[in-house]
């Protein structure tokens, strides 16, 4: 199986983070190789990536009907999936308590890739996702992440409960973010701990088996006339909330850590 990455900064961050395997780099014979496309194309040639130049209208044909492939599009191996071991394996490594994101069958690329990004900024060691009904590492999550995804240690597990009772068996606290007039908020919780935050599916939050498997439930205040927000935006500030709670640990590196 092969994926068709797309998009400057997907094609960028797949390329320096070399986890996959690239079979062509096909880029538009009308590219102007200036700003963030030399530097692409630098990053190739360094990678002793063949570069072939093609009629835009065949990178059409290889992206989603609607999504801006900005003149290049890279054919590579199937996204590398990781394990739970290393997740909590990059964690001891880096001599942190483990710090997770845990999705409960999110369906939207755009929030699910918008999610990789602020996981990949906040150092999260590593993403639980269940293996079906749910979105998989696609180019368009990729794109959605710019490239943030292929930094990252993502598990597909079958059954997401009892993954999340192995990480309990790790002394990871689960908390869901929720709403409702008696789950207290965010901010009342001290989040400076082995810790995963668990995300519901869009419109229909956590199912009740994962909900359950919760050892806390907490949730974003809001004062205005709107009951609820999009998931990206409730985890993303749940992960700005763990970080912050950890006294941002990691934000004097500059360069990346490796995985």
């Amino acid at each position: 199986m092969v994926d068709f990455i797309y998009g400057h900064w997907a094609i960028m961050e797949t390329l320096r983070a070399g986890r996959r395997q690239i079979d062509q780099f096909l880029v538009s014979e009308t590219i102007e190789e200036k700003g963030t496309t030399a530097d692409i194309l630098a990053t190739a040639a360094e990678k002793s990536v063949n570069v072939k130049r093609v009629p835009r209208r065949i990178l059409d044909d290889l992206v989603p009907d609607g999504a801006s492939h900005q003149g290049m599009v890279m054919r590579v191996s199937d996204y590398p999936y990781s394990t739970i071991e290393d997740i909590l394996a990059l964690a001891k490594r880096r001599a942190e308590r483990p710090f997770l994101l845990v999705l409960d069958l999110l369906k939207d690329p755009q929030n699910v890739g918008s999610l990789m990004r602020v996981a990949d900024a906040v150092g999260v060691h590593g993403i639980v996702m269940q293996d079906r009904r749910g979105v998989a590492i696609t180019p368009a999550v990729v794109n959605a992440s710019s490239g943030a995804v292929e930094h990252l240690h993502v598990v597909q597990v079958t059954n997401l409960t009892q993954a999340m009772k192995t990480l309990k068996e790790q002394d990871i606290w689960l908390v869901g973010m929720d709403i409702g007039p008696n789950v207290p908020p965010v901010d009342k919780t001290d989040l400076n701990m082995s810790l995963g935050i668990v995300l519901g599916s869009e419109g229909e939050g956590m199912r009740r088996l994962v909900r359950d498997t919760c050892d806390m439930l907490l949730c974003l205040p809001m004062r205005g006339a709107v009951a609820s927000l999009n998931v990206a935006t409730v985890g993303s500030v749940a992960l700005y909330a763990a970080w912050q709670a950890r006294g941002w640990n990691g934000w004097a590196h500059a360069e990346k850590p490796n995985l």
